[in-house]
């Protein structure tokens, strides 16, 4: 019994998706719930698996193609995997016998030369038209002696070897000095998050704002809990990005229109604070988000921000971690980046830029001190967002940083 495998049900925010890898090749064995093929969307990677044990039939849609939701992509021969096999060896084997009986040693067509079977049969394999080989037999007869030759001389034609699907070098100039080009298709995530970022820089009003804050004190209370927190938590550690979203969501109560949305003409204020994540995967730039970010205590922030990170590693983010957030926060300073200006996240109004911390020379009370600062940027529309509130937005982060207990006491 043959099983057909669909494309899953797609959002609709995802029109489409495009088959990017096989794992397996028409005729393998595979096994219930073992992967068969990855489905790339503008978010993420999809795994389609195997419904049951069997043999994979028949692949009927091959990477690079696009598909929708529910669309049959393959199909699969159910039954154990050594009875669906012999049960296609079997079904080839016939098929074999068919094209070796004498009706195949000859052509209704009078123009086609006469092949013998094994010429055919070679022919038909290396999808050679049997009308363009010259026959050294008798009355013209095609052997497979010339459907030998005829392959070779096609393989010599095409000696060039024809751009790949993934990638593929291209030399420059005479090539005696080494240098070469690749050329990669981009995929389907970094093609979305060029157009968005293209987007945001055309259709938006951005203006970027920037402050320091002086992490020590937020330093000196992670260095004296970590490790109480980490033993309380279950394994969870204590790390800076907690802070800085909890901060973030005080500051969005205060300032709501930060934490709204342009939607055509209308202003679309949010009674809650979805938080985006920047994070970075081997395919690109990702925004997982915390939902309910307010309800959130600094444990479930950072439990919840590994769990994250680690399906951004392994491509396991869904499409529903990544839709939706109110406001972004993106860490640059992980990478090293000092400062830099943060691209909006359409259709959110403002991004939170973090950066590294760095030692420097700072005047306190009239005394150089040398203190860890970092720099914050937010980047906002102008359109829903004015240039005082921004400030007082970014001014009111930098407080609760700088005296952490105002973020659980909320003054």
């Amino acid at each position: 019994m043959s099983i057909e495998i669909k494309a899953p049900q797609l959002p609709e925010s995802v029109p489409d998706g495009t088959i990017a890898s096989w794992h397996k090749k028409a005729g393998d064995a595979v096994k219930r719930d073992e992967l068969l093929v990855d489905i790339e969307t503008d978010k993420v990677v999809i795994e389609v698996v195997s419904p049951a044990d069997g043999v994979l039939e028949k692949i009927i849609k091959d990477a690079g193609d696009t598909i929708v939701s529910n669309e049959v992509i393959a199909t699969v021969k159910e039954g154990s995997a050594e009875a669906a096999q012999k049960s296609d060896t079997a079904s080839k084997s016939e098929k074999s016998e068919e094209s070796a009986t004498p009706e195949s040693d000859s052509s209704d067509d009078g123009d086609t030369p006469v092949l013998s079977p094994a010429a055919k049969k070679l022919a038909e394999e290396h999808g050679l038209n049997p009308g363009q080989i010259s026959g050294s037999g008798k009355d013209g007869r095609v052997t497979k002696e010339d459907v030998l030759k005829a392959i070779e001389g096609a393989d010599k034609k095409t000696a060039s070897p024809a751009p790949q699907a993934q990638r593929s070098e291209v030399p420059v100039g005479d090539g005696s000095s080494g240098r070469v080009e690749e050329r990669v298709p981009m995929s389907r995530l970094r093609a979305k998050v060029a157009e968005r970022l293209l987007q945001a820089s055309q259709s938006t009003a951005m203006l970027t704002t920037f402050n320091e804050v002086n992490m020590k004190p937020v330093m000196e209370l992670r260095s004296r809990y970590k490790d109480q927190f980490e033993k309380a938590h279950e394994g969870v550690r204590l790390g800076f990005m907690s802070f800085f979203v909890r901060a973030s969501v005080e500051a969005l109560k205060r300032f709501p229109a930060v934490n709204a949305s342009i939607d055509g003409n209308d202003i679309v204020y949010h009674g809650y604070q979805d938080i985006g994540v920047a994070v970075s995967s081997p395919r690109g730039l990702v925004v997982p988000v915390l939902r309910n970010a307010d309800h959130m205590s600094l444990a479930q922030v950072e439990g919840k921000i590994k769990e994250y990170g680690n399906k951004a590693q392994d491509g396991k983010l869904s499409i529903d971690e990544m839709t939706g957030g109110t406001f972004t926060i993106s860490n640059g300073g992980v990478f090293g980046s000092l400062l830099s200006t943060p691209i909006l996240n359409p259709p959110q109004t403002a991004i939170l830029g973090m950066h590294k911390i760095q030692e420097r020379p700072m005047a306190v009370n009239g005394k150089v001190e040398i203190l860890p600062m970092m720099y914050l940027a937010l980047s906002y529309d102008h359109r829903m967002i004015d240039g005082k509130e921004a400030v007082q937005f970014l001014v009111t982060i930098k407080e609760l940083l700088e005296d952490p207990a105002r973020i659980l006491l909320e003054i």
